[in-house]
């Protein structure tokens, strides 16, 4: 497969990149990642206002740019390398690759266009506390209350789930999983922060207890296309691990080439050039997989060859990432350990983005199967 990027690519890869200079850079990273929200509101409405970013896959009839996939990941990887603080991953991919797969018209019409402007933050709420990332562990239920529904369970690790505004929450019902919408002031729904080791990234845990709730479907069982919905997310996620890991890698060249040991830099020595030049393939091999990825979910071919694809890129990037991330550490010596260092706020998205929607060994047990192995 060709991945080819075409000048419209490029030329939006620096126009966000030039946006996340100016408002992502270190000192508004650590500024955003101690606070409650975990996002500047005021980048967030530039965003929407000046770059059209949360509307980058909602079709235009929704008031959005109609991307796909490849464009989205060059967006990612451009916040995968400034560590952006906002919730985006959760609300212009996640809630808005679950509501063009599987949300019914009415849906779409209402939450996208508030989407697209950048006024309403909206997640996906799927796994439950150890049960995995599998459409299939789902165990909250969904039972009908007249012409609406009641949700009673627990979802883990949802992405800004504690300030959404909009929750789409998978649930189970008496025609298998379903999409069913809960608004943030809904009752008998308690929403808790979870602490976690990537304060960059928030996440939540929802309780629900006869939770008032819309289903968005349009009924039926809807387990195949939210594990495309899950994959097509996956897509994304991997670019932004590419674009940290590109920075890591940037990272660590520029201080082996200025940082001076017995009168010479240390990239002169063995050990740190081989170990910069391990980092090197490492990212291009991870560019190679997500890129793979992204271009197979453009074609919308074989969901299985989708699936795969963004495994595939999941385990791959995964790995590279947090091996790239603690060479950095490394790299840098004594300097690489310290809090005052961004090294280890690339570590800890690394590793938090590891685990999100499964490890790579889970992702290399569905290569696997896919295959026959």
């Amino acid at each position: 497969m060709d991945f080819a990027f075409t000048e419209e690519h490029e030329e939006l890869r620096q126009t966000v990149r030039r946006f996340l200079e100016g408002k992502s850079d270190e000192a508004a990273v650590r500024a955003l990642m101690t606070t409650e929200r975990g996002y500047s509101e005021e980048v967030w409405t530039q965003m929407a206002e000046q770059m059209a970013l949360q509307g980058m896959m909602v079709p235009e009839q929704y008031g959005g740019n109609g991307f796909g996939p490849v464009e989205m990941s060059v967006v990612m990887e451009e916040m995968g390398r400034s560590l952006l603080c906002a919730p985006y991953l959760s609300t212009a991919v996640f809630a808005v690759n679950a509501l063009m797969e599987v949300g019914a018209e009415e849906a779409k019409a209402e939450i996208l266009p508030n989407v697209s402007a950048g006024q309403c933050i909206a997640t996906v709420a799927l796994t439950e506390a150890g049960r995995g990332w599998d459409v299939e562990a789902i165990e909250t239920r969904a039972e009908r209350d007249g012409d609406a529904w009641r949700l009673t369970g627990s979802k883990a690790y949802v992405l800004d789930g504690h300030i959404a505004d909009v929750l789409l929450v998978t649930a189970r019902a008496d025609d298998g999983v379903g999409l069913f919408r809960v608004e943030g002031a809904a009752d008998n729904f308690v929403r808790t922060l979870t602490p976690t080791l990537d304060l960059t990234r928030k996440m939540a845990t929802l309780d629900m207890t006869g939770t008032h709730a819309t289903r968005v479907d349009g009924g039926g069982d809807r387990a195949e296309s939210l594990r495309k919905v899950v994959a097509s997310t996956i897509v994304a996620l991997a670019a932004e691990q590419v674009g940290g890991a590109q920075k890591c890698l940037e990272l660590s060249t520029e201080f082996a080439k200025t940082r001076l040991q017995f009168g010479r830099p240390i990239g002169s020595f063995q050990a740190i050039k081989h170990r910069c030049a391990d980092m090197l393939v490492e990212v291009e091999f991870a560019r190679s997989a997500a890129y793979n990825a992204a271009f197979r979910a453009a074609e919308n071919g074989d969901q299985a060859e989708i699936l795969a694809s963004s495994s595939m890129a999941k385990s791959y990037c995964s790995e590279a990432y947090f091996g790239i991330a603690a060479d950095t550490i490394q790299v840098h010596g004594g300097m690489g350990f310290t809090w005052e260092h961004p090294a280890h706020l690339y570590f800890k998205r690394a590793k938090s983005s590891s685990a999100l929607f499964g490890e790579p060994v889970e992702h290399r047990e569905k290569i696997a199967a896919h295959l026959g192995l």
